[in-house]
């Protein structure tokens, strides 16, 4: 990690080390990519105002959220696959959060267990649920959550079908994971990655084992293609939502009547996202949709945030546009890729630091004085607005 000053050193270390058919898969969205763009342009067009002459030496980003209180705003979103791009990825990503005292959530197509994250981080581990085919399958893993102590569960609801990522079909990738002749050449040129897939072959989906009618790699990534293609509807909620005792969030809400919807029936979070760009390319970016979310349910429920999140200072215009949490995915799969857990804690690091500079530069000292009171105001009656 000498020399990383930022999450853009992160990412280039990354597409060094992972051949070009596993670097695309983290990279690539959907379609012509325009959602991708959108997510971290959205940054770029927001505008804070600092306020000045405030005594900002002290500063404190501890955030609480569902009772628990973390050292920073930044927790690591689920990211499919992570064992792929290096082995045990996901438990090191567990590890970092823990040590960092932030969550990390589990992603439903994870290479690590639900027993292994609780018997690692406890505290710090939630897990994202995908809905299953087979009912039967998503209520055991559900129980197997809690079984394993974590306390929040993320059912994902963005993904009615799988998306058109082309990037993904003209390199062929699948699951299983199966390199083709050109495939293995390119692959020459990261040896260490290509040394540890040819020693270790396609990662298990290890929480979806006891379910296959298969054993091996390639029938359970069969098996988990064939049930993550399940329909999904507003009375999967409400039966998760009675099986679960713990927090209860629903990941890629996106309409402010969706998130009603879902506190009437007693969710206890949302996290505003659309998958990182990779289902529906003319989505709008999640920060566009925030703030009409979060004027939706006011304190009814937290609010949190996932998308485009490349900068500390990013996380800061979240956080003032209503967010109550921020998550980010590529930029932790970048740090574990290149580095194992120190890459993972640095991807970490970057963010706390750059959040705090942040602050300090716009006149907050703590997370709870952030607030639409510090974005640019498009008239004087906004202006006006934000004042109260």
């Amino acid at each position: 990690m000498n020399g990383v000053v930022n999450i853009e050193d992160l990412r280039k270390l990354a597409k060094k080390r992972l051949p070009k058919i596993a670097y695309d898969f983290i990279e690539g969205g959907t379609d012509d990519e325009v959602g991708l763009v959108t997510n971290e342009q959205a940054f770029r067009k927001a505008r804070i105002v600092p306020r000045y002459l405030v005594d900002v030496s002290v500063r404190d980003q501890s955030t609480t959220l569902f009772g628990r209180t973390y050292s920073s705003p930044i927790g690591i979103a689920p990211t499919g696959l992570a064992g792929l791009f290096r082995r045990g990825a996901d438990l090191m990503l567990a590890e970092a959060a823990r040590e960092a005292n932030v969550p990390f959530i589990m992603s439903g197509s994870s290479t690590g267990s639900i027993e292994d994250l609780g018997r690692i981080a406890p505290d710090h581990g939630w897990y994202q649920l995908y809905s299953a085919k087979d009912q039967s399958v998503s209520e055991d893993m559900i129980k197997r959550t809690a079984d394993a102590g974590l306390k929040t569960l993320v059912f994902t609801v963005d993904v009615p079908e799988g998306s058109n990522r082309e990037r993904n079909t003209r390199n062929g990738f699948g699951r299983p994971l199966r390199l083709s002749w050109k495939g293995k050449f390119e692959a020459l040129r990261h040896p260490g990655w290509m040394l540890e897939w040819m020693r270790h072959g396609t990662p298990m989906f290890d929480n979806w084992l006891k379910y296959a009618p298969g054993k091996s790699a390639d029938a359970v990534a069969d098996f988990v293609g064939q049930q993550n293609r399940a329909p999904m509807t507003w009375k999967h909620v409400e039966r998760y939502r009675q099986l679960w005792k713990g927090n209860f969030v629903l990941k890629g809400i996106m309409h402010p009547d969706d998130a009603l919807r879902a506190w009437s029936l007693g969710v206890d979070g949302i996290m505003v996202s659309n998958h990182g760009g990779r289902q529906l390319d003319i989505a709008p970016s999640p920060l566009e949709v925030l703030p009409a979310i979060r004027d939706a349910v006011g304190d009814k429920m937290t609010v949190m945030f996932d998308g485009g999140i490349r900068r500390g200072m990013d996380a800061v215009v979240a956080l003032c546009l209503g967010a109550k949490y921020c998550f980010v995915g590529r930029p932790t799969l970048y740090g574990v890729t290149a580095g194992g857990v120190t890459g993972a804690a640095t991807a970490l690091q970057i963010f706390r630091r750059e959040i705090d500079l942040t602050m300090a530069q716009i006149g907050a000292t703590k997370i709870a004085d952030l607030g639409p009171h510090f974005m640019m105001w498009k008239d004087e009656e906004e202006l006006r607005r934000n004042r109260r």
